[in-house]
């Protein structure tokens, strides 16, 4: 078996060369993540925004808790 020196260092060269260009793609998709994310997507809205979700404290007792029934009705009724 005959190894050609030229044709390993042509192969050595191509794996450095994509080695090196999929490290700049990473970067330059990794910065493009950075300047499309919010900074911290949990902070309380400013501005005409309204925060969706808001936790509500039922009593321990059950009164005025409504209903699993109730609760999907509601869901399909706004269609959330």
């Amino acid at each position: 078996m005959i190894i050609s020196l030229r044709r390993g260092l042509r192969f050595i060269r191509f794996i450095v060369f994509f080695a090196a260009l999929v490290y700049l793609f990473y970067h330059v998709l990794d910065l493009f993540n950075g300047w499309v994310s919010p900074v911290d997507q949990y902070q309380m809205p400013t501005g005409n925004a309204v925060k969706v979700f808001q936790e509500t404290v039922w009593p321990s007792n059950g009164e005025g808790r409504p209903t699993m029934a109730e609760r999907l009705r509601l869901f399909y009724w706004y269609g959330e």
